[in-house]
């Protein structure tokens, strides 16, 4: 890699995050927080990299983001690896997700599934699973949406085929999601 690559590498970054609708983030946003102040959670899931940063947006909502406050409730799905290995294994993997919607989520809450193609099976079972319990269902994509995008009320699609920029993207979308919700229950 060259310098003129990282540079064009953060030119193409910006150019993709420039392109984010922030009304949509906003109006998400506010309905996630509404639903977390009447008493549902977060419930995120994705793989690799997306549940990385799954988990880091349910740790920014039951530490802090940027005020000192109570925490909120959200939980990132994959953490528990009895329960993921099990499921797996005595189901399949493409199950991981929508067993534990069907355990863990009531109509009250907000769930997201994290998928880059947005054509991961497991991914798209768990939203599936979670629309059939009346959860709020958002999807953060890539710039196709995939089947995530069929299935959920709400969508992210980031404009990039990229996995890395569409996952710096989602991770931006998680922390301002974070501070909407942040902001409006602890307001």
């Amino acid at each position: 890699m060259r310098k003129e690559d990282v540079e064009n590498y953060i030119k193409e970054g910006m150019e993709v995050r420039n392109q984010i609708n922030a009304e949509q983030i906003f109006e998400i946003g506010i309905k996630a927080a509404e639903r977390i102040k009447k008493g549902g959670k977060l419930v995120l899931f994705g793989n690799g990299g997306s549940a990385a940063d799954a988990q880091h947006i349910a740790a920014e909502l039951v530490g802090r983001f940027e005020k000192e406050r109570k925490p909120l409730p959200a939980l990132a799905l994959h953490t528990n690896t009895s329960s993921l290995t099990a499921i797996a294994n005595d189901y399949s993997f493409d199950s991981v997700y929508s067993r534990q919607v069907e355990a863990f989520c009531s109509p009250i809450d907000v769930v997201i599934g994290l998928s880059t193609s947005g054509n991961s099976p497991n991914v798209v079972k768990g939203l599936e699973a979670a629309i059939n319990k009346g959860c709020f269902v958002v999807a953060f994509t890539g710039i196709g949406g995939g089947k995530c995008s069929e299935v959920a009320t709400s969508t992210i699609k980031i404009a990039s085929k990229r996995t890395s920029i569409i996952q710096e993207c989602h991770i931006a979308v998680g922390h301002m999601i974070s501070k909407i919700i942040e902001d409006y229950v602890f307001s």
